[in-house]
């Protein structure tokens, strides 16, 4: 019983360490970015790639309404995977830090420089009396001085530097996918390719092109560009990946969920 209490005592505690020294709320939040739905992002030799899952729980929902890749700066994208209402925040961050280092500096931040600055937004949540941690976990992706860079921001606050890499729902089976496909040297277009098969990997190699969302920052106009229906749909076909319509309805019906995570 007296273990039990202190257990307690450790989990309620958002700054106080465990004697195994393990923070449990740290731990939690990790839990909720599990809850989202999945986002992936590729470097390659010629820019980066976003793609992220969108399937909504209702057919009334408007589509259009779910957003899980966000500008930050022209050059740099964010995704994000857990609490919609955490994510919003930090990108409201990351966006007011960009438009600062803008205006003292008159010149674009770095993507590390910016990584660095959230994830150290994110650690003060963690050592705080009456806060809780962010919920959510972030892909940050851009170019910097002509270099692709990709990192991913953690619930504790601490930053990460990958290749590939992904977030929220079946992190561990998608990332399983990107070791086994994954290439330095690929081109841009062959990124996008991978990050959309890595994401049909979890979804019966099938996906429609209004349930996914796909953007690319290329080393040549380092600018975040989101691809159009269109565009989707043309790299879904090339791929043999494209979701009879009646399929997805059916995925997305038998989807099931906290709406409050994304």
């Amino acid at each position: 019983m007296q273990g039990s209490q202190q257990q307690q005592a450790y989990d309620r505690g958002i700054t106080i360490f465990s004697p195994d020294g393990r923070l449990y709320q740290v731990e939690y939040a990790r839990e909720a970015v599990k809850r989202g739905t999945a986002s992936i992002g590729v470097r390659t030799s010629e820019g980066v790639v976003l793609a992220v899952d969108k399937r909504i729980r209702s057919p009334l929902m408007e589509r259009s309404s779910v957003e899980k890749i966000h500008k930050a700066d022209d050059h740099i994208g964010i995704a994000s995977a857990g609490h919609v209402a955490d994510a919003r925040q930090l990108i409201d961050y990351a966006r007011q830090h960009a438009q600062i280092n803008q205006l003292r500096y008159g010149e674009a931040v770095g993507v590390e420089t910016l990584t660095k600055e959230v994830t150290d937004y994110i650690q003060q949540y963690t050592q705080v009396g009456g806060a809780r941690p962010f919920g959510v976990a972030l892909i940050i992706a851009g170019v910097e001085d002509g270099v692709p860079r990709l990192y991913e921001t953690d619930p504790s606050g601490t930053p990460y530097e990958w290749q590939a890499l992904a977030i929220g729902a079946d992190r561990n089976d998608i990332r399983s996918y990107l070791e086994d496909h994954y290439e330095a040297e690929m081109s841009l277009d062959e990124g996008v390719t991978l990050a959309l098969a890595a994401l049909a990997s979890v979804n019966d190699d099938a996906l429609s092109p209004e349930s996914i969302g796909v953007a690319t920052i290329a080393v040549d106009d380092p600018v975040l560009t989101e691809l159009s229906e269109a565009e989707k749909t043309t790299y879904l076909e090339d791929e043999g990946l494209l979701a009879d319509d009646e399929d997805d309805e059916e995925s997305d019906a038998e989807e099931d969920g906290d709406e409050d995570d994304e």
